[in-house]
C-alpha cells in the first residue's frame, strides 16, 4: 500500500496532509497555553516570572535540541524520528495534564518540547522533500496555512477551554491530533529512504561533540537573557552565562570547521541567501513574537476582559497569517524572494508601531487591526524567506537546515518575550512600581496598568526597530539559486528534487 502512495501523482498532498495535522496540533498547544497562563497562575499561587517558564522552558527545550534532531532525522530517516517525537509529546502532555504543582507541570513542558524538536524540522523537511524544487515556496506556504489556522484555532479553544473545563483541559485536547498525525505518517510514508544511511556507500557518523556542544552554548545563553530581567544584566550568574556561551560557541565553530561529518555545515554561511536570510528570519522572529505573549496579559489585566475574549482578540490575524502564507509562498516561486520577504516585514513593522501607541483605556478596535498586520506580515515573509534559506543547500542538509530555520523561530520567540519583559519590568520599576508582571496580574495599586502599558509601548518600540533591521538586510540583492557556490560537493541528487534553474529565483 505504501509503495502504491508513492508512486501516486497525489503523493505529496498525502504527505501534506499527514504533517498539516501534526502542525495545526502544534500550534493549538501553544497558543491554548499562552491563553491559560493567567489561571495557571492563580491555581499555584505563583507569580507570573515563575509561570513564565512554561513557555521559555518548552521553547529553550526545543532550541536546544532543534539541530541534533535535524541532523539525526538526515542520517536515519525523518519518518523515525517525527513518530518518535510525537510519542513524547503525548506523553510529555498527560504528564502536563495531571502535574500535581508548577514544578512539576514545568518539566511536563520541557518533556513536550524535546518531542517537538523531533517534529518541528521534521515535519517541514518530510513536506519539501515531497514536493519538487519548483514549488518549495508553495510547500513552505501549506505549512503557514496549518500555522496560521492552528493560531486561530489555538487561543480560542484555550480561552474556551479555561473557561469551562479548566486550565488542565489545554494539555488534553491536542493528543487525539497528534494520533491522528502518526497513524497518517506511518500509512504513507516508506520507511528509511530518505535517511542519508539508506542512499550513501559509507553510513555517516552523528556529530555527539557538536550536539552537546550546540545545545550547551544555546542553553547558556537563553538562561542569561530569560534572567537577566530579574537579577541584573551585569550580575555574575548573567555575565557567567554569556561567557560560557562565548566559550561554548567557539568550541562549536573549531569543531564542526574539522569534523568530518558535521551536525550542522557552517561554510554554508557563505552563501549570501544563506546568511541574510537566517539573519533577517531571526531578526522578524524577535521583533514580532512578544506580541503573543504580553498581549493576553494586556487584554486580561489591564483592560480586563475575559480569557476568552483575549483569545479571540488574534483570531482576525491568524486567519490573515493562514491566508496570505501560501499566496505569498506560491507567489515567491514565480516572482523571486525578496519583494515579499520586504512587504511581509513592512507589514509587520506597521503594525508593532500601531501597537505602540497602546493605552491603559485604549479599545479592541485599536488592538486587532495592529495584530492583523502583524500577522499578516509574518504570513507574508515566511514562506519565500524560508525558500531562500533551503535554496542555498543541498537536497542532504535539508533535515538539519529545516531544523535551524525553526530554532532560529524559537529563538527569536524566547529572546523578544525576555527582552520585552525587561523592558516592561524595568520602566514599572522606574515609575514606583513592582518591577515584575505579577504586580499586573494582582492589580491592587492604583495605576500600576498604566505602568505595565508604559514599559509596553517601549518593548515594541524596540521590536519595530528589529524588524526594520531585517527590512534592510531583506531588502539586499541576493544571488540566483544556480549561482550559489557550493560549500562542499554536493551528494548526487535525486531527481525529483534537482534544483530549479530560474523558477523562484530572485529577480
Amino acid at each position: 500500500m505504501i509503495a502504491s502512495l508513492a508512486s501516486s501523482p497525489s503523493f505529496k498532498w498525502y504527505v501534506f496532509a499527514a504533517m498539516a495535522v501534526g502542525t495545526f496540533a502544534s500550534v493549538v498547544d501553544h497558543g491554548s497555553v499562552g491563553v491559560a497562563l493567567p489561571s495557571i497562575a492563580t491555581h499555584f499561587h505563583a507569580p507570573i516570572p515563575s509561570v513564565q517558564w512554561l513557555m521559555i522552558g518548552f521553547a529553550m527545550t526545543i532550541i536546544a535540541l532543534l539541530l541534533p534532531m535535524g541532523r539525526l532525522a538526515d542520517l536515519i530517516g525523518a519518518k523515525r524520528v517525527y513518530i518518535i517525537g510525537s510519542a513524547v509529546i503525548i506523553a510529555g502532555s498527560i504528564a502536563a495534564g495531571t502535574s500535581s504543582d508548577l514544578a512539576v507541570l514545568i518539566l511536563a513542558r520541557i518533556l513536550q518540547g524535546a518531542g517537538a524538536a523531533m517534529t518541528q524540522g521534521t515535519g517541514m523537511a518530510i513536506i519539501i522533500g515531497a514536493f519538487p524544487p519548483g514549488e518549495r515556496g508553495k510547500a513552505i506556504g501549506l505549512i503557514m496555512t496549518m500555522v496560521g489556522t492552528g493560531a486561530v484555532a489555538g487561543p480560542a479553544l484555550g480561552g474556551f477551554l479555561v473557561d469551562g473545563f479548566g486550565w488542565r483541559s489545554v494539555f488534553f485536547a491536542t493528543i487525539p491530533m497528534v494520533v491522528i498525525s502518526v497513524a497518517m505518517c506511518m500509512a504513507v510514508l516508506p520507511n528509511g529512504s530518505d535517511s542519508l544511511s539508506a542512499r550513501s556507500p559509507q553510513r555517516p557518523r552523528f556529530d555527539w561533540l557538536g550536539a552537546f556542544l550546540s545545545s550547551s552554548a544555546l542553553l547558556a545563553l537563553l538562561l542569561g537573557i530569560s534572567n537577566a530581567h530579574r537579577v541584573g544584566w551585569t550580575a555574575p550568574p548573567i555575565l557567567a552565562a554569556v561567557g560560557a556561551f562565548a566559550v561554548l560557541l567557539a568550541g562549536f565553530i573549531w569543531w564542526e570547521l574539522r569534523y568530518a561529518s558535521p551536525m550542522l555545515e557552517l561554510r554554508l554561511f557563505r552563501r549570501r541567501n544563506f546568511f541574510l536570510g537566517v539573519t533577517a528570519n531571526y531578526l522578524m522572529f524577535m521583533g514580532s513574537s512578544a506580541t503573543l505573549f504580553m498581549t493576553p496579559f494586556y487584554l486580561q489585566n489591564v483592560l480586563g476582559f475575559r480569557p476568552s475574549v483575549a483569545g479571540l482578540a488574534v483570531v482576525p490575524g491568524a486567519m490573515c497569517m493562514a491566508i496570505l502564507g501560501p499566496l505569498s509562498g506560491r507567489w515567491s516561486d514565480r516572482f523571486g524572494w525578496r519583494k515579499f520577504t520586504v512587504a511581509g516585514l513592512l507589514l509587520s513593522s506597521t503594525g508593532i508601531g500601531i501597537l505602540s501607541q497602546v493605552t491603559a483605556e485604549s479599545s479592541l478596535l485599536h488592538v486587532i487591526p495592529a495584530l492583523m498586520l502583524t500577522s499578516s506580515g509574518m504570513g507574508t515573509f515566511y514562506s519565500p524567506n524560508s525558500s531562500s534559506i533551503l535554496s542555498a543547500v543541498e537536497r542532504d542538509n535539508h533535515g538539519v537546515i529545516s531544523g535551524l530555520v525553526n530554532l532560529i523561530r524559537n529563538a527569536g520567540n524566547v529572546v523578544s518575550i525576555a527582552v520585552a519583559t525587561a523592558i516592561v519590568t524595568a520602566t514599572m520599576g522606574s515609575m514606583g512600581y513592582e518591577p515584575s508582571l505579577d504586580a499586573v496580574r494582582q492589580g491592587g495599586a492604583t495605576g500600576v496598568g498604566t505602568a505595565f502599558t508604559a514599559g509596553l509601548q517601549y518593548a515594541f518600540f524596540a521590536m519595530m526597530g528589529s524588524l526594520l533591521v531585517a527590512l534592510i538586510l531583506s531588502a539586499l540583492p541576493t544571488h540566483r539559486e544556480g549561482q550559489a557556490v557550493p560549500a562542499t560537493a554536493p551528494a548526487a541528487p535525486e531527481p525529483v528534487l534537482r534544483p530549479a534553474t530560474s523558477q523562484g529565483q530572485e529577480d
